[in-house]
């Protein structure tokens, strides 16, 4: 059976087609961007890569850790269970010898772990005392980054736990369960982005990164006096700066109440490719555990100068 459709009707029809791409345009702008980011990196392979990164600076041909976690992460579909660490060090030989610009998911890997790691190692100047008590600046190469917890903690991969307080989900960072009262530290260099209360983080800090990828989230606070002195947002934080105290603060809408069973720090990491993400429903939050095996047990620097 044949249909006949309406003259209005098609008009209306072709009329719609016509506004269609323009209609979509800026969705369109705005889903080029990566969606979901599973980081399943073992703490023993990061080491290799960092390790590799740092040994080769003062070498004629440098090499990006990044570049060769991409690089494997491409050749294995990001499945890094059967991985060895002669495989990091087989990747970096290859990128020494060819750029895998052909390689289909390496631009993908490249952007996610760079969104993930990017400006974690590279120089930095610290301080270095001598037996007669005078300092001298020197600049390092190595991991700039730092442990959220200054103190003693226990922990488990706990990422994707269930969570039922408010409605069921999943938990979405990682918790280091440690003694009331212990720093905590900025992570990274960035901007105190978020203070306050969240029902469900009790006091929390959010901090961004300098590029706007990362970012920062640590929650559960000491109730009464959860951060340190004059902490607000818009300031620049540096990384080891401490900027609060562990808690146990949260799961209420009521202000400074410990509804939180155990002491711990609850630490998370989102990464941020655009704007509409920040707290929308294509949030990225990815697994701390084998980061914060890294930042407890980081490669040594070198120094440069």
């Amino acid at each position: 059976m044949r249909y006949l459709i309406p003259f209005g009707a098609l008009l209306l029809c072709m009329l719609f087609i016509t506004i269609l791409p323009t209609s979509f345009q800026s969705a369109s702008e705005t889903q080029g961007y990566p969606k979901w980011v599973e980081f399943n990196i073992p703490y023993s392979l990061l080491y290799q890569a960092i390790s590799l990164d740092i040994a080769s600076q003062k070498t004629e041909n440098p090499i990006d850790f990044i570049e060769v976690l991409s690089y494997v992460a491409a050749k294995t579909g990001g499945n890094f269970h059967s991985v060895k660490t002669a495989d990091i060090k087989q990747a970096a030989k290859a990128l020494l010898e060819s750029h895998p610009t052909d390689m289909k998911l390496f631009s993908y890997y490249l952007t996610a772990y760079n969104a993930v790691m990017g400006g974690w190692v590279g120089e930095y100047e610290t301080t270095v005392k001598a037996p007669d008590g005078s300092e001298t600046t020197v600049v390092k190469y190595g991991l700039k980054i730092r442990h959220p917890v200054k103190g003693s903690y226990a922990d488990s991969d706990d990422f994707g736990n269930k969570r039922s307080y408010g409605f069921a989900r999943k938990h979405q960072g990682h918790d280091f369960f440690t003694a009331t009262g212990t720093p905590v530290a900025a992570v990274e260099d960035g901007v105190v982005e978020v203070l306050g209360w969240n029902r469900y983080g009790g006091w929390r800090i959010g901090i961004r990164s300098f590029d706007g990828l990362r970012y920062y989230y640590y929650a559960h606070l000491r109730k009464d006096h959860p951060y340190t002195k004059d902490l607000q947002e818009g300031q620049t934080v540096k990384a080891g700066q401490t900027i609060g105290y562990v808690g146990q603060t949260g799961y209420s809408f009521k202000e400074n109440v410990n509804n939180i069973n155990v002491p711990h720090l609850h630490f998370g990491i989102q990464l941020i490719f655009n704007e509409v993400q920040k707290d929308g429903n294509n949030q990225i939050w990815i697994d701390c555990y084998q980061i914060a095996k890294l930042l407890l047990n980081p490669p040594a620097p070198i120094v440069l100068q």
